[in-house]
C-alpha cells in the first residue's frame, strides 16, 4: 500500500517503513506527527484518487531527525561593475519513517484548541475598543515666512547658431601662422 500526501508544498509518494527527508516541520525527534493532506492511496490495482484531497486519510510518521543539508554555494555576480557577493545557505529538514497509512479514525485535539483561542481573542478586542478615547488640544503652529519669489533674469538669451556653420575662430593654427606673415 502507498500514499501520495502533500506537506510543505511539495508532494511525496511513500509507503510503510520508507525513511523520507521533508521540508522542516516543528516537531521533536522521536515524536508521531500525521499529514492529513493525502492526495491519493493505492493498493494493488485499486487507487483512491481525492478531488484534490482524500477525506478521512491519513499517512503517520515518526521524526528520526531534525537537521540541515549540505552547504550550497550562493554567488551573486554582475561583470565589469565590481560587483560580487558570496555566501551559502543550508537547508533545514526533517526525516521521518512512515509508519501507517490509512483512515483517520478520530479527530485531532489541536484544532479544537484553536477554536477556544480564537474565541478568546475577540473578548480581548471588545474589552480593547471600549477604552474611553482622549482627545488632545490642538496647538496652533506659527506659519513660516516664505522666502520672496526670484526675480526673472534681465540677462539676454544668446542667439542659437545654425548646425552647418562653423566659427571663423576655429581654423587650424598653421593657416593663421601663414596669413599673418603673408600680410
Amino acid at each position: 500500500m502507498y500514499a501520495v500526501f502533500r506537506t510543505g508544498g511539495k508532494q511525496y509518494r511513500a509507503a510503510k517503513g520508507d525513511v523520507l527527508r521533508l521540508e522542516k516541520i516543528e516537531a521533536t525527534e522521536g515524536a508521531t506527527i500525521e499529514f492529513d493532506e493525502v492526495l491519493l492511496v493505492g493498493e494493488g490495482s485499486s487507487i483512491k484518487v481525492g478531488n484534490p484531497l482524500l477525506s478521512g486519510s491519513i499517512v503517520s510518521a515518526k521524526v528520526l531527525l531534525q537537521g540541515k543539508s549540505r552547504k550550497v554555494p550562493v554567488v551573486k555576480f554582475k561583470r565589469r561593475q565590481n560587483y560580487l557577493r558570496q555566501g551559502s545557505h543550508r537547508q533545514f529538514y526533517t526525516e521521518v519513517e512512515i509508519t501507517a497509512i490509512g483512515t483517520s479514525s478520530a479527530k485531532k485535539a489541536a484544532p479544537k484548541a484553536d477554536k477556544a483561542d480564537v474565541a478568546a481573542k475577540p473578548a480581548v478586542k471588545k474589552a480593547a475598543a471600549k477604552k474611553p478615547a482622549t482627545k488632545k488640544p490642538a496647538t496652533k503652529k506659527v506659519a513660516a515666512k516664505k522666502a520672496a519669489p526670484k526675480k526673472a533674469s534681465t540677462k539676454k538669451a544668446a542667439a542659437k547658431k545654425p548646425a552647418g556653420h562653423k566659427p571663423a575662430g576655429h581654423k587650424p593654427a598653421g593657416k593663421k601662422a601663414a596669413k599673418k606673415k603673408s600680410s
